[in-house]
Order: structure tokens, then sequence, then C-alpha cells
């Protein structure tokens, strides 16, 4: 019956040239379901001519897994139709497992597994069967593939791949409330059998939950469980296999479930009445007491709120909650009195501040408790009037002056008097000083507001009849300002002025900075000076809004006529007494294009047309500078006399020898060694100092001899070295001529302004106009004067 359940048969085709044909998927299911042994038919070889003989074909055999006995577990029969039973057919088997896990007997075709199979670790395997001449070797039909399936078994038990598991359920949830889904997988093969159907069940956690046994899902099975009566459960799950029946393997799991909170609990207080005792020194805002009312639930279900019910002494304290332990902290509102009242009574309520609606019929979530205080007497330190003192005080003010008072008393039934100190670890002591009995406060040194402003130091109030009891307040001292400095022009000081800028535009706007401390309202006032006031080129525009703005006055400005405008600006201020002070602007005029946007500022681009660079300008300067000084060299010839000449012939011979190594005397160094003079005694110039040698003012100048007509020569240089020779001053004669100073200089007079007797103004340059056009533009620089004058105030 197993054999006709789990075998099925196919036909084999006949095949042309040794191919096997498939049959059609009808026919392999129609086939199937006939029943045949389990062998499986090979074709046999056939003629071409021959007719198309028909064969069943066995597509798959069974082997049971994990086979226990001692005998190989026969598989199947392998059979050819070319088998006559002659033993001339061997059976050859490969693929998955031949060899290894199966074996064929080649002479009879039977199939066996030689070892036990788990369907698990492999479900089937693919082989290859063939038919071979036992003689040839040769095969008598093509190989035929089949598959070898594992018939499963019951050998796995379901497990639960997910355990253990943790799930919560709120507490008081209804019964069916959902808490968790169980899965258990089972290994075996869930299209045979039962074997991998599962069925679960609670083996431990009942009556408290229930588990559906198709699903594995987990419910609550009681009512109106309490997280506070018990929190934790552990529930045994089962899953077992072949549908629960006897015999089935079975698996477990354990789920841990937890109840969670719900706010089902009201606060309560352990007692009713509470009692404090509060000093009445202590400070307000300080906490004088804690109650606490106790909630059995768990996070914000069990956080409660206090309250104090308005009644006696309630508006002198609060009450806050302390998160961590919940409990009501009582904080002091007031200072309190032991002189005045002596006790204090209010309630204090307690809420839950997160309440379940599900649970209001249980009654009121909240609390009360009576709360009594009692005041206990302290002997205190003087309590100042005010908490800090503020006062000011003119800077300058006479040393001594009283410029404020502190006022400290002593609170206790038998009242003390008070002494006032000024705390020596301050900065403000040597600054003030303060009345120990009256408690004024009066100047010790000359203050100064620009120095400092403001001064803090601390005054002390001691009892005299318990000096440890003291107490500290605070002093503040405000300097206030004297009008002592006037208001000046804030950054820039120098602005510019388009050429082609219009009247009435705005060029600059200025404001003004004061050293003072400028009190609320301070005003500064902008305009010109009166000396400027008069046909101006720019003016002063006041906004009344402590600026001002620098207005042109003029149809367009010529950097050529001037380059620089002074503007003298006065500035006042509007406090007592009035500061005023003048600041001077310096306006610089610009080339700019047409928006107003500055090209050039500099004095180069005068002379320049629009887009030369430096390097152009420079050319243009230098050639104007060669040809300043071939004019200046021109006139100075112009101007230059003709001097006498000594000798007429043209074929003057010079004996001397001239080093050029160091610098001559001037133009009449060769005087001495003249040689026309030499012949011609008669035009030697009287008493005429040498260049040699630096002239001494106090030296008279030597008497020489007249020498006659016709002297030889040699006699005339023995007679000049005899002179020489006399003279200490004069070094020899017939020695080198030494220039160690400068002569008189040149007939034409120097070229240098330096020590100039004239300056540039006083030449006249009106014969550069002479010159033609090419020099039109050098005539009108130096043929026009320009009364440019820096100090000038315009």
């Amino acid at each position: 019956m197993l054999t006709r359940n789990c075998l099925s048969l196919l036909l084999w085709v006949l095949f042309d040239g040794g191919l096997l044909t498939p049959l059609p998927p009808q026919l392999q299911q129609t086939l199937a379901t006939e029943p045949r042994e389990n062998v499986l038919h090979l074709p046999g070889r056939r003629l071409h001519f021959q007719r198309v003989k028909r064969g069943w074909v066995w597509n798959q055999f069974f082997v049971l897994e994990e086979y226990m006995g001692s005998e190989p577990q026969y598989v199947g029969k392998l059979h050819s139709d070319l088998d006559k039973g002659e033993g001339t057919v061997k059976y050859t088997l490969s693929g998955d497992g031949a060899g290894t896990v199966f074996t064929i007997d080649e002479t009879t075709g039977d199939i066996h597994a030689i070892r036990s199979l788990d369907r698990e670790e492999k479900p089937f395997y693919t082989l290859r069967a063939q038919a071979v001449d036992i003689e040839t070797r040769k095969p008598l039909e093509p190989e035929s593939e089949f598959i070898i399936k594992v018939q499963d078994i019951n050998d796995n038990e379901p497990k639960f791949l997910d355990g253990p598991y943790v799930a919560s359920v709120p507490e008081m949830s209804p019964v069916g409330a959902y808490v968790l889904q169980v899965k258990a997988t089972d290994a075996d093969d869930p299209t045979y059998g039962n074997s991998a159907r599962v069925v679960y069940s609670i083996l431990q956690g009942q009556p408290y939950f229930s588990i559906d046994p198709k699903t594995g899902v987990i419910r609550t099975a009681l009512p109106n469980m309490d997280r506070e009566v018990k929190e934790q459960y552990q529930v045994l799950i089962q899953a077992k296999d072949m549908g629960g029946q006897l015999g089935g393997l079975a698996g477990t799991t354990i789920v841990n479930i937890t109840l969670t909170d719900v706010n089902d609990n009201p606060p309560r207080f352990p007692k009713s009445i509470f009692h404090l005792k509060v000093p009445e020194s202590s400070p307000i805002g300080s906490a004088i007491g804690r109650i606490r009312a106790v909630d059995p639930d768990f996070g914000q279900n069990a956080e409660i709120e206090y309250n104090i019910v308005p009644g006696d002494g309630g508006n002198l304290f609060d009450i806050v909650t302390d998160e961590d332990t919940q409990e009501g902290i009582i904080k002091l509102k007031k200072p309190l009195d032991f002189e005045t009242k002596k006790a204090y009574t209010f309630k204090v309520e307690a809420s839950n501040l997160h309440l379940d609606h599900r649970f209001h019929s249980a009654g009121p979530f909240k609390d009360t408790a009576t709360v009594k205080i009692s005041v206990l007497d302290v002997e205190e330190p003087p309590v100042f009037s005010k908490p800090l003192y503020t006062m000011e005080v003119y800077e300058d003010t006479p040393v001594g002056t009283i410029i404020g008072a502190v006022t400290a008393q002593d609170l206790d039934v038998g009242s003390s008097a008070v002494r006032y100190f000024i705390d020596w670890k301050s900065d403000g002591d040597s600054y003030f000083t303060i009345d120990g009995t009256e408690g004024t406060i009066a100047t010790n040194e000359l203050l100064d507001r620009e120095s400092t402003a403001q001064y803090n130091f601390s005054i002390i109030a001691r009892k005299v009849s318990n000096t440890l009891l003291t107490s500290k307040v605070s002093i503040l001292i405000n300097v206030l300002d004297v009008n002592e400095f006037p208001p000046e022009i804030a950054v820039p000081y120098e602005t510019s002025v388009c050429e082609n800028a219009k009247p009435g535009q705005i060029i600059q706007l200025v404001s003004a900075a004061d050293r003072d401390l400028s009190p609320a309202g301070q005003h500064f006032s902008f305009r010109v000076s009166p000396e400027a006031a008069i046909k101006p080129n720019f003016t002063v525009r006041d906004f009344r809004n402590n600026t001002a703005g620098i207005e042109a006055r003029r149809n367009g400005y010529s950097r050529r006529q001037q380059e620089l405008y002074f503007l003298p600006v006065v500035i006042e201020d509007s406090s007592y007494p009035v500061q005023s002070s003048t600041s001077t602007m310096t306006i610089r005029v610009c080339r700019c294009d047409s928006d107003g946007t500055i090209l050039s500022c500099n004095v180069e681009a005068i002379f320049l047309p629009v887009g030369l660079s430096t390097g152009a300008l420079i050319a243009i300067l230098l050639c104007i500078v060669i040809l300043l000084v071939i004019v200046v060299l021109y006139v100075a010839l112009r101007r230059q006399k003709k001097k006498d000449t000594l000798m007429t012939s043209k074929e003057d011979i010079r004996d001397n020898v001239i080093h050029y190594d160091d610098e001559g005397g001037g133009e009449e160094d060769t005087q001495a060694f003249d040689i026309g003079a030499l012949r011609n005694p008669k035009v030697i110039e009287d008493n005429k100092i040498r260049r040699d040698i630096k002239p001494d003012s106090l030296c008279l100048p030597r008497q020489r001899a007249a020498v006659e007509d016709n002297t030889d020569i040699r006699d005339f240089i023995h007679q000049r070295l005899q002179e020489n020779d006399v003279d200490p001053t004069a070094p020899p004669y017939d020695s080198l001529a030494t220039y160690a100073y400068e002569g008189n200089g040149s007939v034409a007079d120097s070229l240098s302004s330096i020590d100039s007797l004239t300056s540039e103004a006083d030449q006249d340059y009106d014969y550069l106009t002479d010159w033609g056009p090419r020099f039109k533009v050098l005539a009108d620089m130096f043929g026009e004067e320009e009364s440019y004058n820096p100090d000038k105030v315009t």
C-alpha cells in the first residue's frame, strides 16, 4: 500500500538515435496513478524501421530516514527491456550518493541504501542509471535520471527559537486581555503526516493565563489582577507535535509576565497631624519641614501634588513636591517673628497628578492632613531698612560732604543699640567714611567720574549687647558727571569731494563724541565757525539728531585751482555748563565718475588724462624736469658775463700736470700755473688770493714785488719760490696743486636751489611763451602764480 502511494510511473517513449523523449505531462499524471512494481524499466535499442515500443518509466523512489535495520534498506530495481535474463547486461549508477549512500547490483539492478539517512540534512538525491553491454562495455541506451526521496519520520521535537519570552500586561485588565503570542517550529516535513503539526498548552501559570492551542496567543484568565498584590508571573508553555496525540514529541519555553501599574490607588497620609518647629531666624525660601503621603502605585501614577488649604497662617508658607521622594517640602514665604506670633496651623492636601478615569468610582484620589508649626525664639542680628542702598554724588564734591545714611534696628524684645562700620575688605573704605552711631556716609576724598564711575562696598551693623550678631548690607554709589569736556567730532576728520559736486550735496556725515557721561536727552549742535561762514565753499547742515552733514556750496571744484579745503566745525553740548569745541575738517578734491565713485585723489592725476598709469606719470614728470634743467641752464648762460682772456692764442701750451683723482677748486684753479700769466705779468691781479689753499680771514694779502718786463721766466719762478718759502701759511710753490676746498664758484652762478638768494618766484619765465606750442603747458605752469596757502580757511 505504501509503495503504491509513494511511487509514480512514467512511460518511456521510443527514442530515435539513442535519445530519450519525455512523456507529455498529461500522460505522466495519468500513468502515475496506476499501480506498478518498484521497478525502473529502461527502453532497449531498436532499428530505425522498427515500430515504437512503449515502456513504463519510474521517475522517483522512496527511502525511510533513520532506518535502523541490520540489512541495507531496499530502495528499488533497475530493469532494461534489452535484458533477457541471460547476464549480458550490466547496470551502473551515478550521481548524488552513488557508491557512498546507495549501491546497485550490476546484474539484477537492485538499489540499496547502505547507511541511515536524515531528511532534515538532505531531503532527496538525484541519480542517473544506465544499462551497459557486459562484453563490449558499450551503453545499450542513454542514461536515465531519477530521484530518491527520503521519507520523513517524526524524529524532531518542536522548538521555541525566540524563548524565553518577556511580556507585560496592565494590572486590573479584563479576562481575555492579549499578552503575547509564542511560536514553536518543527523540523519535520509539514507536508507528510502530523509530524510537524504543533499544539500549544500551559503546564504552569493557571489559572491566571490561558493559551490558544493552535495560534499560541496568551491571554489573561482572571479579572482584577492587582500589581500591588503580585507583580511577576512565570508561565511554562508546551508545544507538542502529532497534533498533541500520544507519542508526539514536545518542547517547552518560559514566559515571564509582568503586571504594569495603573493609577488605581489614591495617596494617603500615614497620620492626620504633623508637628513642626521653626526658628524665627529662618530665611525666606528655606525648607522648614517635610511631610509625605503614601501611594502604593508606581512611576507617574504615584506622583503626588501637595497644596496648602487656605486658612490660618497658610499665606506665610508654601509647599512643593520633591520629585525624587514624592515628599511635600514646606518652605517659608515670609519672615517669622516670635514676638508677633508663636504658632501657625493649616491643612495640606495631597492628590494624584495623573488620574485614570476607569477608577473614578472608587472615590476621590486625594487626602488631607493638618500641619502645626511652632515658632522658636532666636536672638537676631540688626536688620537694615533696605536690602540695598543706592546713592549718588557729583564728582569733585568737597571732602566731608554727607551723601546718604543707612539704618539698622534690633527687632528682638530687648532692643539693643547698633553701631555701623565700613567693611574693611572692600575698596570703598578710603573714599568714604561712616558715622558709627548715626550711619551717615560722607566723602573722604575727591571723586573723579572719568577714573571711577561707581563704588560698591558693604556696611556692617553690630549689636552693642552682643557683638557677635552682625548684619551686612551693600552700598552702591554712582558718581554723577560734571560737564568738563567739550564734544569733539568723531572720526573721520578728513573727507573728500568730487570735482563734479553740486550745491547742496551732502559729502560726509559727522557725529560727536563726548568724554563726559552724557545724561538722558544730551544734544549736540553743529555749525560752521563765524570766520568761515563768509562765502564758504562748504557749510554744515545740522540734522538735530546728534549728527550733521558736510554740504557742498559750489557747482564743481577744481583740483588745479585748489586741492585741499579746511572747514572749521563748531560743536556744542547741552549740559551745564555748555562746552564747545572747534574741529577742522580736511576736504580733499578728487576726480570721480558720473555715479560719484572716486577714481583718484592723488596730485599726479591733475596733469594726467583718465587711464594713465604710474609709469607713464613718472616718464612725463622726468621729461618735465629735463626741460626745466635745460631752461635754467639757458637762462644762466644768457646772464653770464664774458670773461677776459689772458691769451688770445689758441695754441696755449700748459706745462703743468693735472691729476683728476680729487675735486678741483672751480674754474679759476689753474691761475697759479697759467703760463700766459707768466709771459704777461701786467695782467696779474693785485692782492689776489690763491685758489689752491683755504683762505684765512686773519691773514693779510702778501705784498709781491712787481716783476719788470722781459724778466726771465726762471728768475720769476725763483722769486715766487722765495716768497712762498718765507710765507709759513702757504704750501711749497713747486708742489702739486691740492683742491681741499671749493673755490668762489662759477660766474654763471649755481644751478642748485640750495643756499640760493633768489626764490623761484623771482624768476621771469615769460620767454617760455616764445618757444612754441610744445612748451605751452610748461609756460602755463611757471607763468601763473598760484596763491595756495594751506593755512587759509575757506
